[in-house]
């Protein structure tokens, strides 16, 4: 819809640059500086890269703008605590990278000059950034009178506009992200693909092979019939150790949690309080505004079909008389009370066209006169496709004659759904949003429905200040019984589960049960194991006390950081080793498959059309060991005995069915190294990130 596409260029067409480019400029400029950092020592130090300091207060101004970038695209007033740890790993590895390309290009002697900057604006081939916030969607190419009157306008502005700062930051912008593509252009020019490689590629993908094995699986040995020592735990650990490599630190905790929900007494005083609210909603005469001030949920009023209402409201208030009050009811942690505002039988889809004029730069009230006067116009006898052309601000319609298609109630916004679908078709009305001042020409109806307006106020299940100050007490209580070796006992006194955040990172949002966890987290990055929390910590409805389990360095793990983590794949291996035996045993002596199975005691189980770039043996999981031996071997021989991913195999080869002839190398050479160039620009980074020694100081921070 245009007036979508409008809502998208707003938020970013011109001034909203995405977070890689963003970011880039922001540190290679920030890097470029010379001098300290404003705090002048390392309290104010995030973290390292190379060496090179990554200092708090620059990451939080970056991760500040990103935050409310965010929720203007998103139009929430706050972030969760998920999203913000989001926003925070994308800053933090965003400006990482960058600082380290910052070291790559300037040992290469890379620059981008300002001749190449202006190139990249006004040139023949301008950037594919500059297109996108000044194109004409029709050409695909700049729409020159509307960039000329954007420059007028910038050249015009005064040296502390806000735009101003923004569009340097923007140009500034463009050369460093060219900056970056020349570093990947030296990476990517690198590699190659050769033919030999190509071909094996192909038979990958497109060799059969069918063959038959029998499997004793891992399972059919109880546990209680093996028994693990210290060199089952050391043999496996030093034939995976590579495997057991942290990029970062990593901790796990106990804790348990004192639910401090609302009690009967709780329950029943916030009923009270949700009827006396349902009086006072029933008698109200501004339902909006009495949604505002009393509801916790204030989502704006906006009519809606059948099927689009909880189900207690939905088989009610399509029926009901308008002023009728439901409730209260309750739903979820909420009492409600709903009331039918308005009803009426209108279209299902509207199509529509619009020019917008935008109030930037001449107030509302001037935009408005303007809209009236292009509106006068059009009645006059002027093309709206031409009005449109020449003064709409949302371009991506106007390229379409101002067309914003057919849509159907509840895409646009209120303010715009509510007018234009209580309008007649041929109506040309002037309609005012957060967008601007629309003249909107309803061209078409279609279909007929009756629709309503309901509006919720929603009272919380909250628990009092009593129940709170009980449960707290309760917390605290257990806390000042323990010490560093009764907290499982204590948990079980009380009849408490505990639970365990197992490998939490630094800057962790969350824990498994608890949405709000920072606080908890930054406490698990100060403690040592054994330690228990100082105090109760309070998120939501939860009082929770935690216990420090283990401490993951980065680097290298230790058996014993890992040994719980192995111990179902130890327990394989053993098993593994007493399957192999029996399996050896009913391999010796015989001539094929099938007496395998016999003696084992095991079946024959046949496979077809498997291909080496797949190795799943249908009803299992991948076996890359023993699909990689199956085509390393020659028909019609009995195999060894492979471990696997989930047993013990020995197998047969049937037959393989070669593929045609590879008649295309340079097309599957084409493949392979778009996938191998897809894969270099972020794998570059990663073993940048390796040789800079990055060090991580956000926990105390964040």
């Amino acid at each position: 819809m245009g007036i979508m596409g409008f809502l998208r260029e707003r938020m970013g067409k011109i001034l909203a640059i995405s977070i890689g480019i963003a970011l880039f400029a922001f540190i290679v400029g920030e890097v470029g500086k010379s001098g300290s950092s404003f705090f002048r020592d390392d309290r104010n130090m995030l973290g390292e890269v190379g060496g090179e300091k990554l200092e708090y207060d620059k990451f939080n101004k970056l991760y500040e703008q990103q935050s409310n970038q965010f929720r203007q695209q998103s139009q929430q007033a706050t972030l969760t605590p998920q999203i913000a740890a989001y926003v925070q790993e994308s800053t933090w590895n965003s400006m990482v990278s960058q600082m380290i390309l910052k070291k790559e290009v300037d040992k290469l002697g890379l620059a981008v000059g300002d001749d190449e900057v202006n190139n990249m604006v006004n040139g023949n081939n301008p950037d594919p950034q500059i297109v996108q916030a000044f194109g004409n969607p029709q050409t695909g190419k700049i729409d020159v009178t509307r960039f000329n009157n954007f420059k007028a306008q910038l050249n015009a502005s005064k040296a502390n506009d806000p735009i101003r700062q923004q569009w340097n930051d923007f140009i500034e912008a463009l050369g460093t992200n060219k900056l970056s593509q020349k570093y990947l252009s030296i990476v990517s020019n690198g590699l190659y693909v050769n033919s030999l490689e190509a071909k094996e590629n192909y038979q990958a993908k497109n060799k059969l092979v069918n063959f038959k094995y029998v499997t004793l699986d891992y399972a059919s040995v109880p546990d209680n019939k093996i028994t693990l020592t210290d060199a089952d735990y050391q043999a496996y650990y030093d034939e995976h150790k590579n495997e057991f490599k942290t990029p970062q630190e990593l901790r796990t905790f106990d804790y348990v949690s004192f639910n401090a929900a609302p009690s009967k007494d709780d329950t029943a005083a916030i009923k009270k309080q949700a009827d006396k609210l349902a009086a006072d909603f029933k008698a109200s005469t501004n339902d909006s505004l009495f949604v505002q001030i009393n509801s916790e949920d204030k989502a704006p009023l906006k009519f809606v079909h059948k099927g689009q209402l909880e189900p207690k409201l939905d088989s009610v208030m399509f029926t009901a008389a308008k002023g009728f009050t439901y409730g209260p009811y309750l739903s979820g942690n909420s009492y409600k009370i709903a009331k039918l505002v308005d009803a009426v039988v209108g279209p299902d889809s509207i199509k529509a066209r619009h020019i917008l004029i935008d109030p930037t730069g001449i107030g509302l009230e001037k935009a408005k006169a303007k809209a009236d006067s292009i509106k006068k116009l059009i009645q006059g006898g002027k093309s709206f496709a031409e009005m449109s052309t020449q003064f709409s601000a949302d371009k991506a319609a106007a390229a379409k004659g101002g067309d914003l298609g057919t849509f159907a109630r509840g895409l646009m916004v209120p303010e715009f759904d509510d007018q234009i679908f209580t309008a007649k078709k041929g109506d040309l009305k002037v309609i005012t949003t957060q967008f601007g001042v629309h003249i909107v020409d309803i061209e078409d109806e279609k279909g007929s429905s009756k629709v309503v307006k309901v509006a919720v106020v929603d009272v919380p299940l909250k628990a009092s200040s009593a129940t709170q100050t009980a449960v707290y007490s309760k917390a605290q209580t257990f806390l000042a019984n323990l010490n560093k070796d009764n907290f499982d006992a204590e948990a079980k006194k009380e009849k408490l589960a505990v639970k365990t955040a197992t490998d939490v990172t630094g800057v962790a949002a969350t824990i498994p049960g608890v949405e709000s966890a920072r606080d908890i987290v930054k406490w698990a990055y100060t403690a040592e194991p054994g330690d228990f929390s100082e105090k109760v910590f309070i998120t939501g409805d939860q009082y929770i006390v935690a216990h420090l389990l283990n401490v993951k360095p980065k680097g290298q793990l230790s058996l014993e950081a890992v040994k719980k983590q192995i111990e179902p794949m130890v327990k394989n291996m053993v098993k593994g080793k007493q399957l192999t035996e029996k399996l050896q045993a009913a391999l010796n002596g015989s001539g094929n498959i099938d007496q395998v199975a016999q003696k084992s005691g095991a079946k024959v189980v046949p496979v077809q059309n498997i291909v080496f770039a797949n190795p799943i043996i249908p009803g299992r999981t991948a076996e890359y060991k023993v699909i990689g031996s199956v085509f390393g071997s020659q028909p019609n021989k009995l195999s060894k005995v492979i471990d696997g991913q989930q047993g013990v195999f020995v197998f047969s080869v049937d037959s393989f069915i070669n593929p045609a002839p590879l008649t295309n190398t340079v097309k599957e050479k084409e493949t392979l190294a778009q996938g191998l160039l897809q894969r270099s620009q972020s794998q570059v980074f990663d073993a940048l990130k390796d040789k800079a020694n990055v060090k991580d100081y956000r926990a105390k921070f964040l």
